[in-house]
């Protein structure tokens, strides 16, 4: 009797365990960020999750990720598109404020594996088309590639816009 009782004790405990790990696997694929979901069919564990990114130096800018995630899987496929829109106000005073270097600067970086990939949001302007590109890519080689996206968003018509000199 004794024994019966242990072993449900244990039993109770291994429940519990098994709970509160799938309630966490469960959160792990929650995000404030996530605006949408999309499964890829009922035998496949992997899912399109679409995420929102709002630059935090220039606040009018909005992007949209999606990126393939595996559930279940100690690493996520590479590939990831991204599309930046102007959702607000851009002003010259967010442009005054921003990495200007060749390289630009990363505005959001993601985990996408314990094996140290890393998927990153890299700002960048170009100051001759006054165009900021937001380049999405994986720190990780896939298959012999860097998988990357590119998204622009023009200054032209916001209050960032300068007009050119003309040179002689």
């Amino acid at each position: 009797m004794r024994h019966r009782l242990t072993f449900l004790s244990r039993l109770s405990k291994i429940r519990s365990l098994i709970a509160v790990s799938l309630v966490s696997v469960a959160l792990v694929g929650c995000s404030d960020d996530e605006v949408g979901d999309v499964s890829l069919g009922l035998f496949t564990m992997k899912d399109i999750k679409i995420s929102s990114l709002e630059d935090e130096v220039v606040t009018g800018v909005t992007c949209h990720i999606a990126s393939i995630e595996a559930n279940l899987s100690l690493s996520d496929p590479s590939d990831s598109s991204i599309s930046c829109r102007q959702t607000g106000d851009i002003t010259a005073d967010m442009i005054a404020n921003i990495d200007k270097s060749a390289s630009g600067e990363v505005v959001f970086k993601k985990s996408k594996s314990i094996f140290f990939k890393t998927m990153k949001v890299r700002r960048i302007y170009d100051p001759k088309s006054q165009t900021l590109l937001y380049l999405s890519y994986t720190t990780k080689e896939t298959e012999g590639s860097f998988k990357h996206s590119l998204s622009t968003v023009p200054l032209w018509g916001t209050k960032a816009w300068q007009e050119p000199i003309e040179t002689k």
